[in-house]
C-alpha cells in the first residue's frame, strides 16, 4: 500500500537536521570568539560551560529554524506560482509528483552533519541540494509543460530567487551604512 502522505513529515526532519548542523558551527565559532575578545571567562563565572554552549546552541538552532522554515514557504510559494503561470495541470498532479524531492533534503541534513565543522562545505551541501531538488522539479512537472513553459518556469524562479537575495543584500548593506554612520568616530 502506498500512501501520498508518507514523505510529508521528511520537510520538517530536514529543517530540524539543517537548523542543528549550522547551529553546532555557529555556536563554535561564537564560542571561540567569545574566548578571543575575553568576555568567555566572565560568562563562566555566572553560568556552566555546557549551559553556555546548551542556551547558545539551542537560540542559534531557533534562529536557524526559523530561516530555513520561512525559505521553505517561500520556496513552496515560488513553485506553486511557478505552476500557476507555466503548467497545464488543473488537478494539481504536479505537487504530488514533486513530493518525492523531500528525499533530497533529508539526505543532504544527514550528510550535513558530517560537515559541521566547514562553513562552505555546509553551505555548499545545501545549495547542491538545492540545486538537485530544483532539477528533479522541473523534470517531474515538465511533462505538463510545453517547450516555453519549461523555458519561462526555470527563468521565473532563476529571476525570482537573483532578486530575492539581491534584496536582502542590499537591505543588509543599508542597515550596515546607517550602523557606520551613526558610530560616534
Amino acid at each position: 500500500m502506498k500512501n501520498a502522505y508518507l514523505t510529508s513529515h521528511f520537510p520538517l526532519i530536514s529543517i530540524v537536521i539543517f537548523s542543528l548542523s549550522f547551529s553546532i558551527y555557529s555556536t563554535q565559532v561564537i564560542i571561540s570568539w567569545f574566548e578571543q575578545i575575553g568576555l568567555y571567562d566572565g560568562m563562566v563565572e555566572f553560568f556552566s560551560e555546557r549551559g553556555i554552549h546548551l542556551a547558545l546552541l539551542f537560540l542559534l538552532w531557533l534562529f536557524f529554524f526559523m530561516l530555513f522554515s520561512a525559505l521553505k514557504l517561500i520556496a513552496d510559494t515560488v513553485n506553486e506560482l511557478s505552476l500557476l503561470f507555466f503548467s497545464k495541470d488543473s488537478e494539481g498532479t504536479d505537487l504530488t509528483n514533486v513530493r518525492g524531492g523531500a528525499w533530497f533534503f533529508l539526505i543532504g541534513s544527514i550528510i550535513s552533519l558530517l560537515t559541521i565543522f566547514d562553513i562552505r562545505l555546509l553551505v555548499i551541501l545545501f545549495l547542491c541540494i538545492c540545486f538537485f531538488y530544483f532539477i528533479y522539479f522541473v523534470y517531474k512537472v515538465s511533462y505538463s509543460l510545453s517547450s516555453i513553459g519549461v523555458i519561462g518556469m526555470i527563468l521565473f524562479h532563476i529571476f525570482f530567487w537573483i532578486s530575492f537575495i539581491l534584496l536582502v543584500l542590499y537591505a543588509m548593506l543599508k542597515i550596515y551604512n546607517s550602523i557606520i554612520a551613526s558610530l560616534p568616530i
